[in-house]
């Protein structure tokens, strides 16, 4: 039986009702959920203080679970990055634990990354994705138990008429990026990837468009941009444009702009971010990125299918 492994590495869990509804969900998968004895442990804003939650870092590392997923994002990964548990987290990916999550769970990963080349996966976490009242998104639960079940060797979408490539588009590199405000906070730092030739994802909740262009701008001067193959813009949800003040300046305004600073194209529409209907991604993975007409795929093959 498969095996997963829930913990809380950033901000508390505020709804326990919510909390217990994913719960429950992830045990309805025919697989053995286990529980990190602090996943609803408080301290200030975070589900227990610094050492509490590296401990429980360290206790999914050595769980010998399938897939890690975190109960929830928000905060309070970055204090943690210095004394994080590297090896412990590379050797557990190594044998076939799958890491999974998004948001503030970025921080972790770049780092993971950063300082030992270790592949983890963007997606859903316990309370946002299978706490929710109307139940999982389909395509979400679909695309985690194909992970969770070893399978599952890619991902695609369909690009809006303007971005269609009649003539086909072919690109290959490391497939990376995650919450665009975590990857800011961690540039310049040794916790940031360095990645050539990669495909470049990105998303963001809360953001106005001026603001996910400032976080881009930064991006594109430090050089990170520049270097990329191409950029997948995925979800950008939960802002409000200023009626009669940002007059056409909204998130495609910002897109277009992108294009014209940098070479690598830019396609939008991934489904992934801070909303139901999310596809996983492997962190650090090669893949091929392949567009025909609308249709877009990104592909990486068996990754650590079954554990060693």
């Amino acid at each position: 039986m498969r095996e997963i492994y829930v913990y809380s590495p950033s901000s508390a869990v505020r709804d326990r009702a919510v909390w217990r509804r994913g719960v429950k969900r992830l045990q309805g998968l025919d697989c053995s959920v286990t529980v990190d004895p602090a996943a609803l442990d408080r301290h200030m804003r975070f589900a227990g203080d610094d050492a509490a939650r590296l401990a429980a870092i360290g206790r999914a590392a050595a769980s010998g679970a399938d897939v890690a997923i975190i109960s929830r994002g928000g905060y309070g990964l970055t204090r943690l990055l210095p004394d994080l548990p590297y090896a412990a987290i590379a050797e557990a990916a190594a044998h076939g634990t799958r890491w999974v999550g998004l948001s503030d769970f970025t921080a972790l990963q770049c780092a993971v990354f950063a300082k030992t080349g270790a592949v983890t996966w963007q997606g859903p976490d316990v309370v946002a994705d299978f706490g929710r009242a109307e139940g999982p998104d389909e395509i979400m639960q679909a695309c985690f138990e194909d992970l969770l079940q070893g399978q599952g060797e890619g991902a695609g979408w369909r690009l809006p008429a303007s971005q269609a490539q009649p003539g086909g588009w072919d690109a290959s590199g490391r497939l990376w990026g995650g919450n665009l405000s975590m990857l800011c906070g961690l540039l310049g730092t040794p916790y940031f990837p360095s990645i050539k030739g990669g495909i470049l994802f990105l998303e963001d909740v809360g953001e106005h468009p001026y603001r996910v262009e400032r976080m881009l701008t930064q991006l594109l001067h430090a050089g990170v941009l520049g270097r990329q193959k191409a950029v997948l813009m995925g979800q950008f949800t939960g802002y409000k444009l200023v009626a009669g003040y940002d007059r056409g300046f909204g998130l495609a305004s910002v897109t277009d702009w992108l294009r014209t600073q940098i070479s690598a194209p830019v396609f939008t529409g991934l489904p992934f971010g801070h909303v139901p209907t999310k596809v996983l991604l492997p962190f650090g993975a090669p893949v091929e990125l392949s567009i025909q007409g609308r249709d877009a795929l990104v592909l990486w093959g068996p990754l650590d299918g079954h554990k060693h």
